[in-house]
């Protein structure tokens, strides 16, 4: 028999606020993070808008001579993973550090790194370039500085599924722990790709919301004004630990993990299918995992991306798994507060799942105003819900046809 897993800490970083409380009352109240971009002239960008971490207290989580030795997404991995081991009240003492692992993924890096010592290498020659810079840039890095920096001898990899990372490494860590391979794991994704480039690559797409006058009503998911995505950053980090132990230790349980479904569309490298039968397929693995009837599932937070297709056929795909219960599931996309987080997504919205689970207040999905015909569920709009929470999907889609579903409930 499987073990169970739970989740015991909660690591936001983000655009609308660092730590569990300022995240979530930032949520529940509808704040956006979305500004006008400050950290490069974005004037020549079809969209020169993101939700940006302003005031970032960096030294809270890096010295200043580790700052100059890793990428901004490093930096973030290391916050959210400090808040959520914090927040669950885990020391050196609480596990053998070799039954603790760590998996931290990224969509896409050290971006930021690249672009910088790339212009050094192009005027100022390769003699020029960081010592660092390849430490800085690779995906794997997070991971593998949580675990030099708490000593995390357990399990340790990484995971890049594009927007679908944070929730693959969460499910990921979650069978770690379920097989007997550690006790407790660190998971979750980060990200910093509000550079030049990557911007002007998803411009170049045409994914992008340019509502440039409206920052914060421009991640309008499920509206049908929709017009893109909006790009953020930050991580979202989490720590599961086998129920046991967290139980005989006293850890506060924010839910437990109940189930977890991957599946790929094998279609296209950015659209999803139409029919919506990948992540359906997913979120039903997660479903007949968790051994829990249908019936329980009552919230799902949603990939909703602000983007045509996206919102569309998550729809399509939402109906396909509760049938004529759908338009009784409360559906809501923070994305619409928080920006497209890309690789750290994932880990966000399974911290923002785990609160209303715990605390039975579900999110709303903001600035939506004017209802599509083929986005026709309960979005729980512009205003958050008091409402019990007995078990909650969060469902996340990467390019590349990535489908990633996992389930929590309240402890059963």
């Amino acid at each position: 028999m499987s073990r169970r897993v739970v989740i015991t800490g909660l690591g936001p970083v983000t655009s609308i606020g660092i730590g569990v409380d300022k995240f979530w009352s930032s949520i529940l109240s509808g704040k956006s993070g979305i500004s006008r971009v400050k950290g490069y002239d974005a004037s020549r960008f079809d969209t020169q808008i993101a939700a940006e971490i302003h005031d970032f207290p960096v030294e809270k989580f890096v010295s200043k001579k580790e700052q100059k030795r890793m990428d901004r997404f490093c930096i973030f991995a290391l916050a959210g993973a400090q808040l959520a081991l914090e927040d669950a009240g885990m020391t050196s003492e609480t596990y053998p550090k070799d039954r603790v692992g760590v998996i931290v993924g990224s969509g896409i890096g050290g971006i930021g790194s690249i672009e910088t010592q790339h212009e050094i290498l192009r005027s100022k020659g390769p003699e020029r370039l960081n010592a660092f810079l390849i430490p800085m840039i690779i995906i794997n890095m997070g991971s593998g500085l949580v675990a030099i920096r708490y000593g995390f001898k357990g399990p340790n990899t990484s995971v890049a599924t594009a927007c679908a990372t944070g929730t693959h490494a969460i499910g990921d860590s979650f069978r770690i722990i379920q097989r007997g391979d550690a006790d407790a794991m660190i998971a979750g994704g980060a990200e910093a790709c509000i550079t030049p480039l990557a911007m002007g690559g998803f411009c170049a797409l045409h994914a992008m919301s340019r509502r440039n006058n409206e920052p914060e009503r421009a991640s309008r998911p499920f509206d049908k004004g929709r017009d893109g995505f909006v790009m953020g950053e930050g991580a979202g980090v989490v720590v599961l630990e086998e129920y046991e132990h967290a139980k005989n230790r006293g850890a506060r349980i924010y839910a437990e993990v109940v189930g977890y479904g991957m599946t790929c569309d094998a279609h296209h490298i950015t659209a999803p299918l139409d029919d919506g039968s990948g992540i359906a397929a997913a979120a039903e693995f997660a479903i007949r995992e968790s051994n829990l009837s249908i019936e329980f599932f009552n919230y799902v937070n949603a990939h909703g991306t602000s983007t045509h297709f996206n919102d569309k056929f998550e729809t399509v795909a939402i109906k396909k798994v509760f049938g004529d219960r759908a338009k009784k599931i409360m559906v809501s996309s923070t994305k619409s507060m928080t920006g497209h987080m890309i690789g750290a997504a994932g880990g966000v919205e399974t911290i923002v799942c785990a609160l209303s689970v715990s605390r039975n207040q579900v999110p709303p999905t903001t600035n939506y105003e004017e209802p599509d015909p083929d986005c026709d569920l309960d979005y729980v709009p512009n205003e958050a819900r008091e409402a019990e929470v007995t078990a909650a999907l969060n469902e996340n889609l990467g390019f590349g046809g990535h489908n990633a579903v996992l389930a929590l409930s309240k402890l059963k």
